[in-house]
């Protein structure tokens, strides 16, 4: 009789040592250039954007006051347009700038440059009434209910500003808080003197 024996399985072939070491490498490789590219500010961090040189996006909103203000009523004017929140502090910072910008007299004929805060984000309307009271700002701020403009002008977070010609074209944006040179960098882009 004869005995049967089992098929054999020939032994898998040994993988190089090296092979086992490829994964780990390539994840730590890619978490080090995700980690760069995040971690390295753009060399547009705080200005530029994709509305530069386009229309301004229309809005028509409601004024903490109760008014309404569209930006077609500011037609042939520049316009500096803030999104900010009472819980801001860079927002607090650049409050003082906005205050005395708006506290320049107007060209005849209201012509002169005209600036809009809206609200974005703002978790109380009571804390905004308290931030415009406490920095004396002079300039009507509106509601943007939904955010819905903050997205149409593509705002990330605040604060953020956007510099609009007499034309409606936007010529520049700023993103975080305003300092007085950046301020002017802005308002020169709309043929505004700066402060």
């Amino acid at each position: 009789m004869t005995e049967k024996t089992a098929p054999s399985n020939p032994a898998p072939a040994a993988r190089p040592s090296w092979r086992r070491f490829v994964p780990p490498l390539l994840a730590a490789g890619l978490v080090a250039v995700l980690g760069v590219t995040l971690l390295r500010p753009a060399r547009t961090a705080t200005d530029g954007g994709p509305l530069i040189g386009k229309a301004a996006p229309e809005f028509d909103l409601q004024t903490l006051d109760g008014g309404t203000l569209s930006l077609a009523s500011l037609k042939g004017r520049p316009v500096v347009v803030n999104f900010w929140a009472s819980w801001c502090v860079p927002c607090r910072q650049e409050a003082p700038l906005f205050r005395e910008l708006g506290a320049r007299p107007a060209n005849a004929g209201g012509q002169g440059l005209a600036i809009v805060g809206v609200l974005f984000n703002e978790t109380r309307e009571q804390d905004a009434r308290d931030f415009i009271r406490e920095y004396a700002l002079a300039y009507p701020n509106l509601r943007d209910p939904g955010i819905s403009t903050g997205i149409n002008y593509g705002v990330s977070g605040v604060p953020e500003t956007v510099f609009i010609d007499k034309n409606g074209v936007v010529q520049h944006m700023d993103r975080g808080g305003l300092d007085r040179a950046r301020l002017n960098v802005g308002l020169a882009k709309i043929g505004v003197p700066g402060l």
